[in-house]
Parts: structure tokens; C-alpha cells; sequence
């Protein structure tokens, strides 16, 4: 589903208004209608609270006006609260706002800091807040007395359901740039805005619930600007493929996970299980010599290949050769694998020399710590990387705050410069393409934030590239069936005793509920 910024949005409405026939003011109405149907839908006692509607000026304040006239025309006691002077509101807000009126409504009056405090009692003793202060064109931070506002608002402790975005947030990133509506609930419209996906401006949103308002989706698809898009279901389940009956394991994609050292050699079996549950063919750990009996035995179902090692149990650089004299189709490098100087080596001539698609986690990207670099896709071979905000933070020669309160911007800004593949994890994981493209995940929950979670997609989104060949689409895929196995292992488990194993155990199920999409569609169109 493509997400877009305040001024895509913006450019999809002018092009509707210009070449689709419809006027701004039909625009703010459907909105306005739309946004009660989706409240009804998800509260069912809509009719019989009582809702303050507070407005700003603009069109998101003419957006409110609609929705108090339609509340009304259902009959729900609902009162309206302008805070800014009548004579501020003008263009189509000016005429819903003037409607009210027709509709017998009474817009109470609280454009200072005196009437809002009047206000704000009987606003605090409603059911149910609609917020329709501040749209997605907000640029800069709310000071001052609409700080005060915002707060007061998140203080009465009362549902809150904000139109579009809620106050406060930038419609161009995921970032927190000031106070914020704390919202229960957003209804947005014709498309998901960039604050609704990205943390962690996303956390402010509540639930998201995307209405059309009569902007076509052809308009919303082709919209000038970079693409985003957040991974859903149906898209999740278009990639799936339905094996052929006469397919082997040769054709499933042949993985090989070079992970584990002594200590470590869990995230090695971790990794190799998240490529298996993944669907790949064959399976390879290749671990130090030392670790190489403990990963034997945690399953039968992959094979391993011993590699030298140094004093201490790590890989050692002279097990480059051994490795890229292996066959395979995706070589997967980095979980547990240690900080030692000659992993650091191993590392580093291995991502020079190998042939075959790359995926790198974990001690495999610290290896390039300021030696950057090294670190780049070229034609005919991809690199994919898939960092935690710590290890992204190391590699952009930054910080882990500024990351995580930018992740959108660093990722791109990395994947771009370095040709690479980014997966940016974390609460709504991002995959950024070397053309700047993003795919953000929406599935997870905050149990995977557990050790062993991060081992096991290197080895989903090893065995999709294996078998798909098709880098994009391989991380998409893989961290949408990550996630929703993370989901799956937190209805069993719990988030808080949920472990990696378990994730990795609800592959398969999470990639059935795909599976059956994909049939269902096949019967519908049948």
C-alpha cells in the first residue's frame, strides 16, 4: 500500500480536483462522512457518547466541522470547540463551518488561553475527542499555547480519535517534532501518511484505519516523489509462489550461514533454522572447527562445514577459500561469528571476493566499523545488511538516538550511497533499496525483543533470496513472515516469555496463512 507525505497527498487531491471531476469542498465532505462511518464501524457505542470535536482553521478543522454535522445528523450530543477566531477559518472550512449553523449545532468559542481553559471541563467530560487541530502540513514544532492545548488534551485521559494524523506530527517523517496528540484511533484518508508508518511517530497514531475519500488509487499510485509503501497481507501473499509438483531441493535455493563461535554457536543453529522454516533446499552452517559438534547437533536436516579457527574459538582468515569454494546460491555471514581482529579479516576479504548474493548481520557489519568503504553491492551481485539501530548507528558514523528517531533517513541515505540493500530493524522494520525505495513491515510485536530474534531473519531472508532471486522483494517478504511469526509466538507465549525458537517454530504457520491467501484468490478468480 503506498504511503505518502503531506505534499504527495496534497498533489493526489489537486490532481483529483483537476482531472477527476471532483471539487475540494466534495473532498472535504467525504471525508468528513467517512471518517463517522469508520467510527461507527470500531465503536459501537458511538450513538449514545457525547463527543467534542475540536478544530483549528485549516482543512483538517474543516474536516472536523463535517464530522460534527454528521455526528449530529445521527444524533449523537456532539459539541464543537474552535480555537482559533471565526474570522481565521476561510476557503471550504469556512463553508462546513457555516453549515453547522444551518444544522442548528453551536460552535463554542475557545480561541484563547481564557476560553480554552473555560472549555476545557466539558471537553474532559465527554466520551470520546476528535482531534481536527492540525493536518499533515505542519512544519515545525507546536509551541507555546498550542503545546498547552495538546497536553491538556492527552490529560483528560479520554479516547482521543485525531482526523488524518494527530496534531503535532510532521506529515513528511517519522519523526517526533513536538507536542503530539496521543491518539486512541486515526482515520486518514486515501492513503497512509508517513508519521502513521514510521517510529516513532507511528505510536502516537492508536490504530489506523485508512478510508477512501474519493482521490483514485491510480492517482495515489502514480503520485510524483519516492515511493513508500507499508507491506500488507495481500501484498505479502502475491509473492508467495506454489511449488511445482516435480520441484527438488536443488531448485529451492541452497543457503550457506557462516555463524558461531565458541560461546556462541546458538545464533548459528538459529539462523540455519530461520532459512529451513524458510523453505530452502539445502542448508549449510559453516562454523569454527571447534563449534562444529555442537551445531551438528542441534538438527539433522542441515549440514556443516568446518572452518579454521584462531586460539580462542573464532573464524580465522584463513577460511575465506573454504567458503567460497562451497556451492551455493546465498552465502549468509555474521551471527555470533565474534569481534576478533581476524573475523574483522575474514570478514572483510569475504565480502570482497564472494560471487553470490550477501547477506550480513550482526558481527559481519561491525567487521566494517569504520571501514565503510568495503561495504558496497555492485552489478551483478547484491548486498543485503540487516542492521539494528546500534550496529546502522556505528556504520553511518552516528548515533543510535539519531537513528532510531530517523530511521527512514538513514536507512535510504546508506542504501543509496552504498548500493546496498537495507533492512533496518526494529519496531516497523524498513527496507530500503539502492534506488531509495522503502517497504515498511507493520507485523511484530515487542516480545521479539529477545536474543536470537535478529540470527533468525538473516536466515529467512538468506533462504528467500536463494530461492527468489529477487533481493526487494526476498527482505520483504522476510521480514513480513518474521514478524508475523512473532505475532503468532505472542499469542502462544506471551510477549515476555516468547523466545527466538519460538518465532523461528511459527514460521511455518505464518507462511501457510499466505499460502491460503494465495489458493483462495486463485479459487475466487476461478
Amino acid at each position: 500500500m503506498r504511503v505518502l507525505t503531506s505534499d504527495q497527498m496534497r498533489a493526489a487531491d489537486r490532481s483529483t480536483v483537476e482531472g477527476a471531476g471532483v471539487t475540494s469542498s466534495l473532498l472535504m465532505e467525504n471525508a468528513g462522512r467517512e471518517f463517522v462511518s469508520a467510527m461507527a464501524q470500531c465503536l459501537s457505542t458511538l450513538d449514545s457518547q457525547r463527543v467534542a470535536v475540536v478544530c483549528g482553521k485549516g482543512n483538517n478543522g474543516g474536516d472536523g466541522f463535517v464530522v460534527a454535522r454528521v455526528l449530529g445528523s445521527r444524533g449523537v450530543d456532539v459539541h464543537v470547540y474552535l480555537t482559533v477566531p471565526r474570522s481565521e477559518v476561510s476557503g471550504d472550512a469556512a463553508l462546513t463551518l457555516a453549515a453547522l449553523g444551518a444544522a442548528s449545532l453551536r460552535v463554542d468559542d475557545a480561541a484563547t488561553q481564557e476560553l480554552w481553559t473555560l472549555a476545557l471541563p466539558a471537553i474532559a467530560g465527554s466520551d470520546l475527542i476528535v482531534d481536527a487541530l492540525f493536518g499533515t502540513g505542519l512544519s515545525r514544532p507546536l509551541e507555546g499555547r498550542w503545546a498547552s492545548v495538546i497536553d491538556d488534551l492527552n490529560a483528560t485521559g479520554v479516547p482521543i480519535v485525531s482526523v488524518d494524523v494527530p496534531s503535532g506530527v510532521s506529515g513528511e517523517t517519522g519523526c517526533m517534532i513536538g507536542a503530539t496528540i496521543k491518539a486512541t484511533m486515526t482515520v486518514t484518508f486515501g492513503a497512509p501518511k508517513i508519521p502513521l508508518v514510521m517510529m516513532p511517530a507511528a505510536l502516537m497514531a492508536g490504530e489506523v484505519v485508512v478510508v477512501d475519500i474519493g482521490v483514485p488509487q491510480a492517482i495515489i499510485d502514480d503520485v510524483p516523489g519516492e515511493r513508500l509503501e507499508s507491506i500488507t497481507h495481500e501484498q505479502a501473499s502475491a509473492w508467495v509462489e506454489t511449488r511445482r509438483d516435480d520441484i527438488h531441493k536443488g531448485e529451492c535455493g541452497r543457503v550457506v550461514i557462516v555463524a558461531g563461535s565458541v560461546g556462541k554457536a546458538g545464533a548459528a543453529q538459529l539462523a540455519a533454522l530461520g532459512a529451513l522454516r524458510s523453505g530452502a533446499g539445502l542448508v549449510t552452517v559453516a562454523t569454527p572447527r571447534s563449534c562444529l559438534g555442537v551445531v551438528a547437533g542441534f538438527m539433522p536436516e542441515y549440514m556443516t562445514l568446518g572452518l579454521d579457527e584462531t586460539t580462542d574459538g573464532m573464524v580465522a582468515e584463513t577460511a575465506v577459500d573454504a567458503v567460497l569454494g562451497y556451492d551455493c546460491d546465498v552465502l549468509a555471514v555474521g551471527p555470533g561469528l565474534g569481534l576478533g581482529s581476524s573475523v574483522r579479516r575474514f570478514v572483510q576479504e569475504l565480502v570482497k571476493r564472494a560471487t553470490v548474493p550477501l547477506v550480513l548481520d550482526a558481527d559481519a557489519l561491525n567487521a566494517f566499523d569504520g571501514e565503510l568503504d568495503g561495504l558496497a553491492g555492485r552489478d551483478g551481485r547484491e548486498v543485503v545488511i540487516t542492521p539494528h539501530p546500534g550496529e546502522m548507528a556505528r556504520l553511518a558514523g552516528t548515533t543510535t538516538d539519531h537513528v532510531r528517531t530517523r530511521r527512514l533517513e538513514s536507512a535510504r541515505a546508506l542504501a543509496t550511497t552504498r548500493c546496498l540493500y537495507v533492512v533496518l530493524k526494529g519496531a516497523h522494520t524498513v527496507v530500503v533499496s539502492p534506488e531509495g525505495r522503502v517497504l515498511v513491515n507493520l507485523t511484530g510485536n515487542p516480545g521479539m525483543a529477545t536474543g536470537g530474534t535478529g540470527d533468525v531473519l538473516t536466515g529467512v531472508v538468506a533462504a528467500w533470496l536463494a530461492q527468489m532471486g529477487i533481493a526487494e522483494v526476498a527482505c520483504g517478504l522476510g521480514v513480513y513472515l518474521h514478524g508475523a511469526a512473532g505475532d503468532r509466538a505472542a499469542e502462544l507465549h506471551g510477549e515476555v516469555a516468547m523466545i527466538a525458537s519460538d518465532l523461528a517454530d511459527c514460521l511455518g504457520p505464518a507462511l501457510l496463512d499466505l499460502s491460503r491467501s494465495v489458493e483462495e484468490a486463485g479459487a475466487s478468480r476461478g
